[in-house]
């Protein structure tokens, strides 16, 4: 069959009169996934910047109360909430104990006992803890099950219960660290270049390690956790026998290792790390959860957080139970109390050190693209729950995009941006407004229109409120119109089409087949045109796109399998060789945007049925990235299983801090490096986002670093809150379950 038969064959099944809210949708009780609540983590910050004081030691006890042991003293976190860090400042909560000069600290039951130079107390168990020693240099101790302290003052070593010195000796090595482990019931020593047992029942010392490159050492079951200057190992504490060293971590040189309430987690000179179940490793490191990334101690606080002191103050790790649902709310309030500019869905830049107050909305060559992803997802929130306030988001982004028309002078021309006059970046594409108050941006891109249509005509669809369907369909015919006036391109005001906005054969055609440009060009443009047909029922949308398809190659353009998609050859012209320099993830979301009006208001089912075979071949290219709207928008083409619970992990995992700090991952060793590639795929399992920079869908999930330096703040509109509406609205994920 001939590509003209095959693109007018089938049944014509898309028109105006189709009852507009029965496409595709399901009802949540038969949603894939259900939102059941999982535990979403975050992190309070504590500052401390004072380099004459060194950070020793954190504990906490049962009723939340936090010290930090000094060289100076005791501390305590002061103020610190989420995204706005608090400070360590002097203990003086309780004089007697604070003033006492206390040289370590730990928590015991779940009460906080200290050592001093006389003895080991507490101001717990009604003050009545208070062990006498012989070491007035005394700085190292830990405890039995019955209070039973074994204490050093770096030689010397006592042992001491709640009333008498039990036993004193001399340790061989330099005493470091004293762990206990209940189940030998010994004491474990770590040395300068050794680690001992010390029996108490037999009163005996024993070297069971001789290894210099011990840096820290802590008993879990029948273990002993020993850390390195590269890597760690486990000791078996009956036999005494050590297993092979463990060096794929996300960092080898171990500072502190614990057993805390939920796991085993190592401190590091680059982060601190926690062992899952599977033996991988959950990596928390950057300004996102730790003041600096030096860590020396790590301990439980309170309603199941982690504490973990660094050099530079306290972070502490937060963990509280929320479904998806909640964690849309909050990132609605994110976006509502500081990213909307003029209805625009923006970004607040120019901050200092992660303070959100401190930095301020700007203009972006692609506010309307961010814009228009989250109109997108109100529009589908509103699908699904009827609510009043994402009707109101839609108006005011909707009233904000359509002013991109009307404030520039060339009919149909959307504007990249506009702004006061006065508060703009003095960069050629600013255009002055007709109104003295206003400037606008213009040299717009293909990537800009697509998102226009794409939110459009999803509010065409599914908001029955006159007005505002009026006002989408009357916005596409404009842009359409504009772009079939101008020869399938989008001319700018000097009358040139601008860089970025050409749809033209002879400008799509001039590349080779391999290059995506001439893919993704076709693909978006045939699906602009078909939802100008279905909305407006103008021939000369359907006219212009048979004729691109059957005349131009557009169909093959767009069907060609992605697995063709690579270099240009050697001989190519330039721009062609820099096109395809390596996969575009601009693309895959100019793609994904397109998909909607591609698949939903295809001509016919031929062509229905042909385009879901392109949409799945793309997807199963993105399958590595685990990309949470790629695996969601691709339940647009039926109700298979599109990586749904891989979309779920993502929206789970992405981290409620949104503020573009720096992130490392290129120096991890649990990482599994491949080889250089078209892709740009650098590791063989992408990371969990959390680890990752903040980015939004048209960047590579597989680049490991950022140089980010808390001056920004990305809006959750368009990362997050899209894939969460638009997976609630196709019924990929239910409404939240108790």
């Amino acid at each position: 069959m001939n590509s003209k038969r095959l693109l007018q064959s089938g049944i014509f099944i898309l028109g105006l009169m189709l009852s507009l809210s029965s496409i595709g949708q399901r009802k949540s009780n038969q949603a894939q996934i259900q939102d059941t609540p999982f535990i979403q983590e975050y992190s309070i910050k504590y500052n401390f910047n004072n380099d004459r004081v060194e950070l020793r030691r954190v504990a906490a006890d049962r009723n939340g109360y936090v010290q930090v042991l000094s060289s100076h003293g005791l501390l305590r976190p002061k103020a610190g909430q989420f995204l706005f860090p608090g400070e360590l400042v002097k203990d003086v909560q309780y004089l007697p104990t604070s003033d006492k000069g206390l040289k370590d600290l730990m928590s015991h039951q779940k009460q906080l006992v200290y050592l001093d130079d006389k003895a080991v107390l507490s101001n717990a168990w009604a003050g009545k803890l208070y062990s006498r020693h012989q070491l007035p240099e005394a700085r190292y101790f830990a405890v039995d099950d019955d209070f039973t302290f074994l204490i050093s003052d770096g030689k010397n070593l006592q042992l001491l219960d709640w009333d008498q010195v039990r036993w004193s000796g001399v340790a061989e090595d330099e005493v470091r660290a004293i762990r206990y482990d209940a189940l030998n019931k010994l004491y474990w020593i770590l040395g300068q270049h050794t680690v001992s047992t010390f029996n108490p029942a037999q009163k005996r010392l024993t070297t069971i390690l001789d290894d210099a490159s011990i840096t820290c050492i802590e008993v879990a079951g029948d273990q002993l956790f020993v850390g390195t200057n590269d890597g760690y190992y486990e000791v078996d504490t009956k036999t005494g026998k050590p297993g092979a060293i463990k060096r794929k971590l996300p960092w080898n040189e171990i500072t502190t290792i614990a057993k805390l309430e939920d796991g085993l987690w190592f401190g590091s000179t680059r982060g601190a790390f926690k062992r899952k179940d599977d033996g991988s490793y959950r990596y928390y490191s950057s300004k996102r959860w730790l003041p600096s990334d030096e860590v020396i101690d790590l301990a439980d606080g309170s309603e199941n957080s982690i504490l973990i002191l660094t050099n530079k103050g306290l972070g502490k790790i937060c963990r509280k139970e929320m479904t998806l649902h909640d964690k849309a709310m909050y990132y609605d309030k994110q976006v509502r109390e500081r990213h909307i500019r003029h209805g625009f869905n923006g970004t607040v830049s120019n901050m200092t050190d992660g303070d959100v107050t401190s930095g301020s909305l700007q203009t972006s060559d692609n506010d309307g693209l961010w814009t228009t992803m989250y109109l997108a997802g109100e529009v589908f929130r509103y699908a699904v729950t009827g609510s009043s306030e994402a009707l109101q988001n839609v108006r005011e982004s909707l009233d904000a995009m359509e002013r991109l028309y009307s404030i520039n002078p060339v009919p149909g021309f959307p504007s990249r941006s506009f702004e006061r006059r006065g508060y703009k970046y003095h960069d050629k594409p600013w255009r002055r407004a007709e109104d003295p108050e206003w400037d606008w941006k213009s040299t717009t891109s293909s990537d800009e229109a697509i998102g226009h249509i794409f939110a459009f005509g999803a509010i065409a669809e599914l908001i029955a409120e006159p007005d505002l369907k009026n006002k989408a369909i009357t916005l596409i015919d404009t842009l359409m119109s504009h772009a079939l006036k101008h020869d399938h391109y989008l001319v700018d005001w000097n009358g040139e089409p601008t860089v970025w906005g050409r749809w033209n054969p002879e400008y799509v055609n001039a590349r080779p087949v391999m290059v995506g440009d001439r893919k993704i060009n076709s693909s978006n443009y045939i699906g602009m045109l078909q939802t100008a047909y279905h909305f407006t029922q103008k021939e000369k949308y359907k006219k212009a796109a048979f004729q691109l398809m059957e005349e131009h190659g557009y169909y093959e353009n767009l069907m060609r399998p992605m697995k063709e998609i690579g270099p240009a050859p050697e001989d190519s012209d330039d721009w062609s060789k820099m096109l395809s320099s390596g996969w575009n993830h601009s693309d895959d979301e100019m793609y994904y945007c397109g998909y909607w009006g591609l698949y939903r208001y295809a001509f016919n089912d031929t062509l229905k049925a042909n385009y879901k075979k392109a949409i799945v071949d793309h997807w199963e290219h993105e399958r590595p990235e685990k990309e949470g709207l790629w695996n969601i928008m691709t339940a647009l083409v039926g109700k298979d299983n599109y990586d749904f619970e891989e979309a779920i992990w993502y929206l789970r995992e992405y981290p409620l801090d949104l503020i573009d700090w720096g992130i490392q991952n290129s120096h991890r060793k649990d990482i599994e490096f491949v080889e250089p590639n078209f892709r740009k795929q650098t590791i063989r399992e992408v990371l969990p986002a959390g680890e990752l920079r903040v980015s939004r869908h048209n960047a590579n999930r597989f680049d490991l670093d950022s140089n980010g330096r808390g001056h920004a703040e990305y809006s959750a509109g368009d990362i997050w809150l899209l894939p969460y509406w638009i997976g609630r609205y196709l019924g990929v994920i239910s409404e939240p379950q108790k």
